[in-house]
């Protein structure tokens, strides 16, 4: 059985294809990239957790029943292993004639694949897929030590973001 993809690789810039190293391929997520490294690839941002593929291929279909709200790419590897991903997600606004806006997040390139502008390359595809859906703006969230990179990608810096941790002792609910 073919594997699903998250959405339609339509979305995915030619540009940003071509200007990857020889032999490496950027596209939607897969229902098969659980065994090609997917969630190894994010363990360098934060703690993933122990999930299993049960649990992977449940969050996957839920992002792919809403497709038009979550995007989430990964660049594979000549050898087929997921080396880098990235994620924008889409909010609908009321403000700015019920306009939408992209959120990057989870921008993540395997240690060993660094400095080989995998990271802009996501972020330049990402971009684009937040210009084809018709986003009004797109809000890039990292690091203040990646701060200085994403000047180079056009975006400004504006604003300031502020986050609550739920402490892991309080009851937390799932939807």
């Amino acid at each position: 059985m073919p594997a699903d993809i998250l959405f339609s690789s339509d979305l995915i810039s030619s540009d940003v294809q071509a200007a990857l190293p020889k032999g490496h391929t950027i596209r939607p997520l897969s229902s098969e990239d659980y065994e090609k490294g997917f969630l190894d690839v994010l363990t360098v941002l934060t703690t993933v957790g122990d999930i299993s593929k049960a649990q992977f291929l449940e969050r996957f279909y839920y992002l792919k029943a809403h497709s038009h709200e979550y995007f989430t790419l990964v660049i594979v590897s000549p050898e087929d292993r997921i080396i880098g991903a990235g994620t924008i997600f889409v909010e609908r606004k009321f403000i700015h004639n019920n306009g939408l806006v992209g959120h990057i997040e989870d921008i993540a390139v395997d240690k060993n694949q660094q400095g080989k502008k995998l990271g802009l390359r996501i972020i330049q595809a990402l971009k684009y897929i937040g210009a084809k859906t018709g986003c009004y703006k797109v809000i890039l969230d990292c690091s203040e030590e990646d701060s200085d990179l994403n000047f180079m990608l056009s975006f400004t810096r504006k604003e300031c973001e502020m986050v609550w941790y739920i402490p892991d002792d309080t009851l937390k609910a799932k939807l």
